[in-house]
Formats: structure tokens, sequence, C-alpha cells
């Protein structure tokens, strides 16, 4: 007889996957692939990065899953671990940024910076305030912009963000509060 692991909880799936079973491993990626993957891109901005730092959270997941409380929800356990993989990717670019910018050649020789103001025949309207609104997203301090994406974008719950981000269903409430405030000034301004 056959365990139907669509049917099994995802506590129940780690636990299999702890007990040997890698195929219950792949049933919890079936069922969170695809909302990890949109939190890593929406975090990152980078479609093709974040596949691969998608990978990446699954593997620190299936290595760390001994880690994971049962009693508590997956999803919250996973967006923890994307949040942690699009931190640690911010910072190696920020570190890649200033490490090529030091042996860069001197300003005046460098090309001059890419113009990112989508052109009025190249993109619609729609794509542009898109763009904005991305740009002001990102702009956000980490905190605030994770908040965010995970009630709006994911739609997770105040709890589940608050069991995501590791903070008090009031902190999520303000820090919402917050990026909403944000944006609708840093919109305003441009």
């Amino acid at each position: 007889m056959s365990l139907d692991l669509a049917a099994c909880t995802d506590g129940e799936l780690a636990a299999l996957t702890l007990g040997g079973r890698q195929a219950a491993f792949a049933e919890i990626m079936r069922r969170h692939q695809k909302p990890v993957y949109r939190l890593i891109r929406s975090h990152i901005g980078d479609a093709e990065e974040a596949l691969d730092l998608t990978q990446e959270c699954f593997v620190a997941a299936f290595q760390n899953l001994r880690k994971y409380d049962g009693e508590r929800p997956l999803a919250a356990w996973l967006t923890r671990v994307a949040i942690n993989k699009s931190r640690d990717w911010h910072r190696r670019r920020r570190i890649r940024q200033i490490l090529s910018f030091a042996s860069s050649l001197p300003p005046d020789t460098m090309e001059s910076e890419r113009d990112e103001a989508p052109g009025a025949d190249a993109i619609t309207f729609d794509r542009a305030e898109l763009a904005r609104l991305s740009r002001a997203v990102s702009e956000l301090p980490a905190t605030l912009k994770e908040t965010l994406l995970l009630r709006t974008v994911e739609g997770l719950s105040q709890g589940e963000t608050a069991a995501a981000l590791g903070i008090s269903g009031k902190a999520v409430e303000m820090r919402l509060r917050r990026a909403r405030e944000r944006l609708s000034k840093n919109l305003d301004l441009v």
C-alpha cells in the first residue's frame, strides 16, 4: 500500500523526509515552489537569479529540515529561508559592486550610466507605472519591503507574516502602514 503524499500535511511530509522518503520533499517543493519563487523574485527583481535562489532556498531547507517545528506552518518557515537567501544575495551583490567600482577605470573614462527611463515608443504607460512602482518598492528598507511583499504579493495573513519574519502581529501592522506611507509619498514626488 503506497502513501498518498498529496494528502499529507506539510508537517507529515517533513517527518517523512527526515525518515528518508525523498519523494516527500519533492511534494513539499511542488506545493511551495511557486510562492517561494514569487517572493524571491519580488525581493531581488531578477527572474533568472530568482530561479537560482529558489533552488538554493530548497537545498537549504532540505539540509536544515531538522530545525523545522512541525507544529508551525511550513510556508512561514520556507518564507524565512527565502528572505534570508534574498538578503544574502543583496549583500553579495553590494560587495561585487564595491569591488567592481574599486577596480574600474577612473570616472572620466567610464561609460555613461545607462538611462533607465523607458522610451515612450518602447513601453506602454502601464509598464512605465509598474516599473515606477517596482523602483519605489525596491527602495524601501528591507524590513518594510519584506512585510509589504508577504502581505500584498504573497497574500499571507498577518499572523503568517509575523511568524515568517519573527515579529509580532502589531509590528506587521506598523511596518505595512509605514511601507504604504513611504510608497505613497515616493510615488507622489515622482
